[in-house]
């Protein structure tokens, strides 16, 4: 398995892939905004608009195309059913504040799908200027995941842990599994809350936001030995994904500005902090 490779080689990835202009991709960042502490009814209409806009279909059918797979007059992209909170796992619950959530929201997906079938998922985000689409993943995990917790603990919070690529569903103070990375982190029968979160304590509570480890810049360092280092994925930003940094400041790592689309590519893969 794999680990996606350097933000650096990703977005050189993006220009090749869209034809941009390399000045296109190195526009400043805007600085993250905090999401909000749960989607609303009101905060899904906004991703729904970001994701239905003309400019995002557009690049869509960019995205959809990019291997040939669909001509890009073909693909055709439509946005299917409503935008899903998509949770991760919280740094106030690791370092223990009084009253943090398990998880908190990052960015709410809306499920993309082209004429030939292919799947998507578009991030969006509250930013400095209203909801927008901050990134495009393959593949379905937000929505897949969302009907298994669902299904397995009804009313629960669905989360991911992105250090180890986890996806759990946490409820009536337990946490449990939804994939084999969550599995083997809790195991199959799951765990307690207060026991996860001794657990998760233990593997971050040294690399938190201000911590020595953030402050000296190791916060990007995950892999496991003999982990592909080479590995370039379709495009964009590894940090937008959340694999190799333990906590960001919010989802909007990578706007795509002008909607120059980041694509990522997902892949199963084992990762584990190192100092």
């Amino acid at each position: 398995m794999t680990l996606r490779a350097s933000a650096a080689a990703a977005v050189l990835a993006a220009t090749a892939l869209l034809g941009l202009a390399p000045q296109a991709v190195a526009a400043p960042v805007p600085q993250p905004v905090p999401q909000p502490e749960a989607a609303t009814a009101e905060h899904r209409a906004a991703a729904g608009r970001a994701a239905n806009a003309p400019d995002t279909l557009a690049t869509l059918s960019r995205f959809f195309a990019r291997e040939g797979k669909v001509s890009l007059t073909a693909a055709q992209p439509r946005i299917e059913g409503e935008a899903v909170p998509v949770n991760h796992l919280s740094p106030d619950f690791v370092a223990g504040r009084p009253g943090a959530s398990v998880a908190r929201l990052e960015f709410l997906a809306s499920q993309a799908v082209s004429s030939d079938g292919q799947q998507a998922a578009l991030w969006t985000a509250r930013t400095e200027n209203g909801w927008q689409v901050v990134n495009i993943a393959t593949g379905d995990d937000e929505f897949r995941y969302a009907r298994l917790g669902a299904a397995k603990l009804p009313g629960g919070t669905v989360f991911r842990e992105p250090q180890i690529d986890a996806w759990y569903v946490a409820g009536g103070g337990r946490v449990l599994p939804l994939d084999e990375d969550g599995v083997r982190a809790v195991g199959g029968g799951g765990t307690t809350l207060g026991a996860y979160r001794a657990r998760v304590a233990e593997a971050y509570g040294d690399k938190l936001p201000g911590s020595a480890y953030a402050e000296r810049g190791a916060a990007g360092g995950y892999a496991e030995a003999g982990a592909d280092a080479d590995a370039v994925p379709d495009a964009v930003s590894a940090a937008a994904e959340g694999a190799q940094v333990p906590w960001t400041a919010g989802a909007a790592v990578l706007v795509l500005g002008g909607l120059a689309a980041a694509a990522v590519r997902r892949s199963r893969r084992r990762v584990g902090a190192r100092a």
